[in-house]
């Protein structure tokens, strides 16, 4: 229904302006999920790669305690109406805890923000005192995530940004390429949930349009029901579409081609089309590809479950993951033209004390952390200025000068308060991470595959 109303628009209003601005509009002069009209696009000719960090499964409260000016939360309220005091957890920790679409319901509790301890809780095979006292109120060591704090500070934190879907990585990563997990371009549902695989499935594991028969995958409609499921194959328009109409190069990186978290997988023209070329396989390709001088115009970049900082499944190397693609580029000559905005997924089920809006069955989600990095981002600065996928998208399309695909980009802002281009642009300094490039590029593990619910 979004999608119609914004070609609705595009045909009425949009045609009341110049002929020439019609290419970079986004969603005719709507207000925007920030406050206000959306500023005018950043200037092209300073920005000419866009570099799109994935991680999982964390909120500002959990990822980021102790941030110098953000809204981070020492403690929370369960449904008791306890007050919990977080206390630290190490970042490769021995549990997970649910992301379903349910967990969210049930931890957002009306806006009331107090049903965080009725989220269940998986122990790792073994683990000892699992799960520990209030195992949702936690926050990670600083010590195990000095890259992302370093970085924060550095250039600019949003603690405003939120995932744009309430549910899992599924879903979440057909939001950051499309704006949406609608199955097709006038759909009214969503997909909802992390994609099933039926136990007789020969060995395909594969999420996604190349998976198995009997693979599904619950839709939520606009009352909120998930009593539909599908195959988990979509069609529709995603942001790579509107890069190719337009020349722009584009590359997804991803530890494997079946994952849930390889978003074009499950999008049929770029699971069988000339695109699934762009998918590159394994994703520690990136850093000799930047190495080579072959970073494409706008790139997403997905971890192995070792480096994702996804609760239990993680190995604590993800923040020196991140800083070796970050270092890559700021010791290349693609620095002075790129902006790189990590941010992770989804919530992971950990507590976080903002209160999201709620659009409609399905957006918004929680607050996720989201760094920019950049010789044009503000320097040591917070925004609080409301962020979700889509203004990652709405930045996409605004350097580059692109339409609006009509979803979630349609009503987002474009990130234009991280940015000062006027500013001297910012030289590079390297972060200091445990881990460099060479141990990514060494590593001969099996990439862990998700394991989310």
């Amino acid at each position: 229904m979004r999608k119609s109303m914004v070609v609705f628009c595009s045909l009425t209003i949009c045609s009341l302006f110049l002929a020439g601005v019609l290419a970079t509009l986004h969603g005719c002069g709507s207000s925007g999920t920030g406050g206000g009209t959306p500023p005018p696009p950043p200037p092209t000719s300073k920005i000419q790669h866009i570099v799109v960090i994935f991680q999982e499964n964390r909120t500002p409260d959990n990822l980021f305690h102790g941030l110098p000016n953000a809204d981070i939360a020492n403690s929370g309220t369960n449904s008791a109406g306890q007050n919990i005091t977080l206390t630290s957890v190490a970042l490769a920790n021995d549990y997970d805890l649910s992301h379903a679409h349910s967990a969210f319901v049930a931890m957002y509790d009306g806006g009331k923000m107090d049903g965080a301890d009725k989220i269940p809780i998986s122990c790792q095979k073994g683990a000892t005192d699992c799960p520990p006292a209030n195992p949702q109120f936690r926050y990670v060591d600083p010590a195990d995530v000095q890259p992302y704090f370093q970085m924060a500070q550095q250039y600019t934190f949003a603690d405003r940004m939120f995932q744009t879907n309430q549910g899992p990585s599924f879903p979440a990563h057909q939001f950051i390429i499309a704006g949406t997990s609608a199955p097709t371009a006038t759909s009214d549902l969503f997909a909802s949930e992390n994609v099933v695989v039926p136990a007789n499935n020969g060995g395909n594991t594969a999420a996604g349009c190349a998976g198995p028969t009997g693979e599904t995958v619950a839709l939520i409609d606009p009352t909120g029901s998930e009593a539909a499921t599908q195959f988990p194959c979509f069609e529709h328009q995603t942001l790579a579409d509107l890069l190719d109409s337009n020349d722009i190069t584009w590359r997804y990186y991803a530890p494997s081609a079946g994952s849930i978290w390889t978003g074009p997988n499950a999008i049929q023209h770029l699971r069988f089309g000339a695109d699934w070329a762009n998918v590159i396989i394994p994703q520690t390709n990136v850093l000799t590809d930047i190495a080579n001088g072959q970073l494409a115009q706008v790139t997403w970049v997905i971890p192995s479950g070792q480096a994702s900082d996804h609760a239990l499944s993680n190995d604590g190397s993800g923040p020196s993951w991140v800083a070796s693609i970050v270092n890559a580029i700021g010791n290349s000559p693609y620095w002075s033209s790129t902006a790189i905005l990590i941010t992770w997924d989804d919530w992971g089920g950990w507590y976080d004390h903002v209160s999201p809006t709620i659009l409609n069955s399905y957006e918004y989600g929680f607050r996720v952390p989201l760094i920019v990095v950049s010789p044009y981002a503000k320097r040591g600065y917070v925004s609080h200025v409301t962020h979700d996928f889509g203004s990652l998208l709405h930045f996409t399309e605004s350097t580059f000068q692109l339409p609006s695909l009509g979803y979630a980009d349609s009503l987002a802002d474009d990130l234009s308060d991280c940015f000062d281009f006027t500013q001297t642009p910012a030289s590079f300094q390297p972060f200091v991470a445990k881990l460099d490039a060479a141990h990514f590029l060494n590593d001969r593990r099996t990439p862990i595959d998700p394991d989310d619910d």
